[in-house]
């Protein structure tokens, strides 16, 4: 078997990221399959372009493409790398962070959140021969762990994969999330906005959070993103352009259940002041709300 490991990765830096003791959820992954087109398009493309020149590149040099998949910026696009393994689970060869798993059977490693990715990937490889899978990995950028989506492809015994970081959420991963939010809520409500709150914890997932306000007084009770907003009065909350948007929601939830509202906020995986669309919900007497940030 040919291995095949390029030098100069942050292999260190890699294993301790493989290794975190993160569990976010991913209950949103079984939408993923549904909502690849609604995920950045040209990203998508380039993607499978790549994919498609190593499928390609490897059926001409058999494994001796392996070396040059691992080979610096030869097989890479952006931010985009090539990675192989065996049908055996065998990781063969990669040209990015991935590299520190060369030589490693990785058929039942899990990534942070817990998911069994490779037994996935393998499993689909051999029954339909391509596919594709979301985990989590680190992203080298920013030195954080992000939701990943594959795309692979067999060819013999070998599985060729190229892979891209989706940091933003969709719109049934947002309300996925207030569902499990609200169930929480009406579980034990103490216990749940405690765990909202927690930056580690099962509810923040990205950009991807929960925020509780107490309709009695306004205040703000939860907030997975800032939590030097909890005990603040909302009423006073304003985004970019000015608007009272706590006060527009607990106006919407006046004769409704449930709602949504469109404005601008900040971006924690960004960093930028991005367009948000925030549904919400009352549980007793609060106001229960998850957003995401559309393309």
């Amino acid at each position: 078997m040919m291995l095949v490991r390029p030098p100069g990765m942050l292999r260190a830096i890699v294993a301790a990221a493989c290794c975190l003791a993160i569990t976010p959820a991913w209950a949103g992954d079984r939408a993923v399959a549904s909502e690849i087109e609604s995920l950045d398009v040209a990203k998508v493309d380039r993607a499978k372009a790549l994919l498609a020149r190593a499928v390609s590149h490897y059926r001409r040099r058999g494994d001796k493409a392996l070396a040059d998949f691992a080979e610096s910026g030869r097989f890479e696009d952006g931010e985009l790398y090539v990675y192989v393994l065996a049908t055996d689970g065998n990781f063969l060869a990669s040209g990015g962070s991935s590299s520190v798993l060369v030589g490693r059977n990785v058929a039942d490693m899990r990534d942070s959140a817990g998911k069994p990715f490779f037994r996935e990937m393998l499993k689909t490889a051999r029954e339909k021969g391509s596919g594709h899978v979301e985990y989590r990995w680190l992203n080298r950028v920013d030195q954080r762990e992000e939701r990943k989506l594959a795309f692979f492809k067999r060819v013999g015994d070998r599985i060729i994969s190229v892979g891209f970081y989706i940091p933003r959420a969709t719109a049934s991963q947002a309300r996925a999330l207030l569902e499990q939010a609200v169930a929480a809520m009406q579980k034990d409500s103490r216990r749940a906005m405690a765990d909202f709150g927690d930056l580690n914890g099962a509810y923040v997932q990205d950009d991807l959070y929960v925020f509780v306000v107490d309709s009695r007084d306004m205040k703000m009770v939860a907030h997975g993103s800032l939590p030097q907003l909890v005990g603040s009065d909302s009423r006073k909350l304003t985004d970019a352009n000015g608007r009272h948007i706590v006060v527009e929601m607990a106006q919407k939830l006046r004769d409704a259940d449930r709602a949504e509202l469109d404005y601008t906020w900040r971006n924690p995986v960004t960093r930028q002041v991005e367009s948000k669309r925030t549904f919400i919900q009352k549980v007793d007497q609060h106001i229960v709300g998850v957003g995401y940030y559309p393309r």
